[in-house]
């Protein structure tokens, strides 16, 4: 007799990473196209050696569980007390186990759709029912209708913003009111995975809001401004008793001495950093522009990509790319269709634009 898998997992969709072309250019992934900073490279290879000053042993022992250097950095850096954060192996962890801390059989988690694709999976996992609430015609988040979608089962809510794939954001002041309308019961997750290239003056700081609202947790990642995706380096903030929360569920050890020592040598070279990002804006403001006068429409992105919604012709838009060296994330048309497209260096993006202008002519 076969093992007996849980019936629930033939229903849970599977997450597809961007792929990687050996002699293409990868815009796949939303990764920071730059080599790794000096200072950050110097703090891994100490880490490795047992010389660096944030740890106190080498990689044949376990890693502080605790991440206690790491998040006096964040707290330094967020203005958070270190009892209102918590690091993990990456966001997309994080998510999960704020989903296995407040949602459980039968439970609601409501996010817009399209919106970031882990957000189903990790719902699944639990057991809870993900409720996909359709993003507007200018695909951005509809808060106005994720509001009018909470019922008594909700237990959890995602706002993506800057929103992953489409990159538009909501405003301080859509957020506040839609935060009004929400029960303080309901668990309400601002996923700011993108923040720090988001160029909005009306743009909420997640964490400052966290800070203010008993209900709301702010989740950050060091993948991609900070250049740590091969590390996997996420923190939270929220109200302690969410923060014990997250702990009671987080696997232990999960986040590696390696990249804790990675992670607050880039915390600490947030200045170096910023003219990446940027350069990283002001490419997205060209490409954007490219685009559109190429008859494209592309919505206005305050992420590190563009969202190209081609409906049925994402597929084939995506193949005319890779046939031209260029690797971009395509979503199917049943499921919101569009191309999401990473800004990457700008030699990179002369060629995807070289490449979506020869699909248009």
């Amino acid at each position: 007799m076969p093992v007996r898998i849980r019936e629930a997992l033939a229903t849970l969709p599977a997450y597809a990473p961007g792929r990687t072309v050996p002699g293409a250019v990868k815009l796949a992934s939303n990764e920071l196209s730059y080599p790794t900073l000096p200072v950050v490279a110097d703090a891994i290879a100490a880490a490795v050696a047992d010389d660096s000053p944030t740890s106190v042993a080498g990689i044949n022992r376990y890693p502080d569980n605790g991440a206690t250097n790491l998040l006096a950095a964040l707290s330094g850096y967020t203005g958070a007390p270190v009892g209102r954060l918590i690091a993990g192996c990456g966001s997309v962890a994080l998510c999960q186990q704020i989903v296995q801390a407040v949602a459980g059989d039968g439970d609601q988690v409501l996010f817009g759709w399209r919106s970031f694709e882990a957000y189903p999976i990790v719902t699944r996992i639990t057991g809870a029912l993900p409720i996909q609430v359709p993003v507007t015609a200018g695909h951005a988040l509809d808060l106005d209708a994720m509001a009018d979608a909470v019922t008594p089962q909700t237990r959890l809510i995602f706002v993506c913003t800057p929103n992953n794939p489409t990159g538009t954001a909501v405003t301080s002041a859509d957020l506040e009111s839609f935060l009004d309308r929400v029960g303080d019961d309901v668990l309400v997750v601002v996923d700011e995975a993108y923040r720090e290239f988001d160029s909005s003056p009306d743009s909420p700081d997640g964490a400052a809001v966290a800070q203010r609202r008993p209900n709301v947790l702010a989740l950050r990642t060091l993948s991609k401004a900070y250049g740590l995706a091969g590390l996997r380096v996420g923190y939270a903030v929220a109200d302690e008793p969410l923060i014990e929360a997250l702990r009671k569920v987080a696997i232990p050890f999960a986040l590696n001495s390696v990249a804790q020592a990675a992670a607050v040598a880039a915390l600490g070279a947030a200045d170096e950093l910023r003219p990446r990002w940027e350069q990283v804006i002001s490419e997205r403001a060209r490409v954007t522009e490219t685009l559109r006068s190429t008859g494209f429409e592309v919505p206005t992105s305050q992420a590190n990509f563009v969202w190209l919604p081609l409906q049925d012709r994402a597929a084939d838009f995506a193949a005319h790319c890779e046939q031209h060296a260029v690797i971009v994330r395509s979503f199917s048309h049943a499921d919101g269709g569009g191309v999401r497209v990473t800004i990457g260096s700008p030699a990179e993006n002369d060629q995807f634009l070289a490449a979506a202008t020869s699909y248009r002519s």
